[in-house]
């Protein structure tokens, strides 16, 4: 039989090789999707409304407004709708102020009423609210917390009207960072929008980010709006295209262009980092994917292995330590070429300057959330204890 060191070494290299063999995809995909250009002459024709659900963002909306207000885009042609979830601070008035002088800008309060007594997803109920007051065929949803770039809909309108994609998902930034933590979040995110444009290129996957989302009203009103997934605070954004993908499979399109990307911040301590990320992970119970339940578990078992490995080479020898470094290696390699890439692409090569430090901080936070996301099924978001 077996040592079981041997056993235990055999089953964390094939998580490596796994690994390695998920990036390598990932970075095929991302070079294989074509980049999205605005066609010449291109003359849009789609009416868009811009839903921007907001709660206490009396520090950002304005500026979030004022971004969208500055596209290059028909006037006719788009509308926004700012939904207020209940706001205690200056988000209302502020919105009601800046609607008053700009005709473009509609303003709608979510009430205390909420269905069937209780409600434990507000941001879905405000887009839902949003949506039934929309006059545009086109629905894209972005943050209070956000800045858009003044191509941004005339690509998205393009891309929607040419490609004929009844859900578009769309690239997010971070940008303004002030400290290693926040430049180590904004390469995790820029990783993260190489997997979800690779993903859905590739069909293995289909993530997106509601800061950056288009879907027609048609679509939403098919698969019945957020029926079924409603019960969970986040998931406006995935569990939504995932719902889409199952009976709309070929109308999901990624849209790759850097000038379509919506800018927004990092979160500034460890703990609204924490609490941003469980948030995202809780959901991950309910994809209906099985694929990223099963890269999700890789990348997850491969962290853990690297971890194990390393602090079993303090108690059991030099041989631990082998193991640990072959792993670490791999991983570190692996990811060093998808983020560079990544990182070239988005003009943010500054922040490989980070790489090392920012790899170990990423092994520690997909382990320490991974397990905390399987116990903890409820936290804090926006001043409110969800699920």
């Amino acid at each position: 039989m077996p040592p079981a060191f041997a056993i235990i070494a055999f089953f964390f290299l094939t998580l490596a090789a796994g690994y390695f063999l998920i990036i390598l995809k990932y970075i095929q995909g991302w070079g294989a999707l074509a980049e999205w250009h605005l066609p010449v002459k291109y003359i849009p024709a789609v009416k868009v409304t811009i839903i921007v659900p907001a709660r206490n963002e009396e520090e950002n909306i304005v500026t979030c407004l004022e971004s969208i207000l500055n596209i290059n885009y028909p006037k006719k042609l788009f509308e926004i709708i700012v939904v207020d979830d209940h706001s205690s601070d200056a988000t209302f008035l502020l919105v009601n102020k800046f609607a008053k002088i700009n005709p473009q800008v509609r303003l709608l309060k979510l009430t205390d009423a909420v269905k069937n007594g209780k409600n434990n997803s507000f941001k879905k109920l405000a887009i839902e609210m949003g949506i039934e007051n929309a006059n545009g065929e086109l629905i894209i949803t972005t943050d209070a917390d956000c800045i858009v770039p003044r191509d941004w809909l005339l690509l998205i309108a393009s891309f929607y009207e040419i490609n004929k994609c009844s859900f578009i998902a769309a690239p997010v930034n971070f940008y303004q960072e002030n400290s290693f933590f926040e430049k180590f979040q904004s390469l995790d995110f820029i990783g993260m929008m190489g997997v979800t444009g690779a993903g859905i290129h590739t069909g293995w996957m289909n993530m997106c980010n509601g800061a950056n989302l288009a879907y027609t009203k048609k679509i939403f009103e098919k698969v019945d709006g957020f029926q079924g997934i409603d019960d969970l605070a986040s998931g406006d954004d995935i569990l939504l295209m995932q719902k889409i993908a199952v009976r709309f499979p070929n109308e999901i399109g990624f849209l790759k262009n850097k000038k379509a990307t919506v800018l927004t911040t990092p979160k500034p301590t460890v703990k609204s980092f924490m609490a941003q990320r469980l948030r995202w992970a809780t959901k991950a119970a309910n994809y209906t994917e099985w694929k990223i339940t099963f890269i999700l578990s890789i990348v997850f078992f491969y962290c853990m292995a690297i971890l194990i490995s390393f602090f079993c080479s303090f108690m059991d020898g030099p041989k631990w330590f082998f193991l640990f470094t072959v792993l670490i290696l791999i991983k570190t390699a692996a990811d060093y070429f998808f983020l560079d890439k990544m990182a070239d692409y988005f003009n943010r090569k500054d922040l490989m300057k980070t790489y090392v430090g920012s790899q170990l901080l990423h092994i520690l936070y997909i382990v320490v959330i991974g397990c905390l996301s399987n116990v903890k099924k409820q936290y804090r978001w926006k001043g409110r204890k969800v699920r």
